[in-house]
């Protein structure tokens, strides 16, 4: 413990320099609320949001956000995420908040995936609210079904690439020491025991370290830890600011916590994204490099389990 607390104190993280909180609380954003610049943006499904909501929240759910069935990774083609941050009434004058179910730590994915999309397109003032609805409802908050009106944006955003590693970055950065690839994935994902339905093979990408996206969380819980805990989390990890990061899982939905948490909490600068995720690398007409593939033998009782999986839940 004493070497860790060494370690930590020499760690270097860069300081924090948001106009808007990453993470906010309940009782911070009801006082919030009342700023007209500030806009809640729910991203669970349309009948949670109808049943009841934060009061002035919009409707936008997750699925609005994300790619094609065939790698829901996949960023949507920039018309269309213009048509939903205007048809929001977005501009970047806004501090958007983006608010999920809080159900468990795989449903915060959401909240930092549309965060890690917004911030993409431009927008700088940004949050999440630390766990979601349902820290909300806990804290005895006004709810509301009344679905608010707002005048269309005419904001026309541009990607930011300097967030976003595609396929062919990463193959170029497999064998840079000074890069840190971090598959957010559970360790079965990462061990080749287990993979998504759309991906070719399991496995992982060719050096690739594990850091599982639930350690950034109060077990059991969609509560993200303090700063000082997470910086353990990475420490631990063997994460440095020195470092270059590409973090990824299945389809860019873990690793959008991983992102937010080593670039918005840490403070971390060298920190992007891989939409496309194991997905995409799988999918690639060439094979790229892997670790952890399963033989022949694994891989078909894998696909056997993928199988019952998809057909019976």
């Amino acid at each position: 413990m004493k070497k860790l607390m060494i370690f930590l104190a020499g760690f270097g993280f860069a300081s924090l320099s948001f106009a808007a909180s990453p993470l906010v609380t309940p009782v911070e954003l009801k006082a919030l609320l009342a700023n007209p610049v500030v806009r809640v943006i729910d991203v669970r499904p349309g009948p949670e949001y109808v049943n009841n909501h934060i009061p002035g929240a919009l409707s936008a759910p997750y699925g609005d956000w994300r790619g094609p069935a065939s790698n829901p990774g996949d960023l949507p083609l920039l018309p269309q995420l213009t048509k939903l941050v205007q048809r929001l009434g977005l501009t970047p004058a806004n501090h958007v908040v983006v608010v999920s179910s809080g159900a468990d730590s795989t449903d915060f994915g959401a909240s930092a995936r549309v965060y890690w999309t917004l911030k993409v397109l431009g927008l700088k003032n940004l949050s999440i609210l630390n766990g979601g609805v349902e820290a909300w409802n806990a804290a005895s908050l006004p709810q509301d079904r009344v679905v608010p009106k707002v005048v269309a944006s005419t904001f026309a955003p541009k990607f930011d690439q300097s967030l976003i590693a595609s396929r062919d970055e990463v193959a170029a950065q497999v064998n840079n020491p000074k890069t840190r690839l971090v598959d957010a994935r559970p360790a079965a994902f990462f061990l080749g025991n287990a993979s998504h339905p759309a991906a070719k093979v399991a496995g992982t990408i060719h050096n690739a370290v594990n850091l599982d996206n639930g350690k950034w969380f109060k077990p059991g819980t969609a509560i993200f830890l303090s700063v000082e805990d997470a910086k353990k989390v990475a420490a631990i990890a063997g994460i440095t600011s020195q470092d270059q990061i590409i973090s990824f899982c299945n389809t860019g939905h873990w690793a959008a916590t991983n992102w937010f948490a080593m670039s918005e909490i840490l403070g971390l600068k060298n920190v992007k994204l891989y939409p496309g995720s194991m997905v995409d690398w799988t999918q690639a007409s060439s094979a790229l490099p892997m670790d952890n593939v399963p033989g022949r033998g694994h891989k078909l009782m894998n696909d056997a389990k993928n199988w019952v999986n998809k057909a019976f839940n």
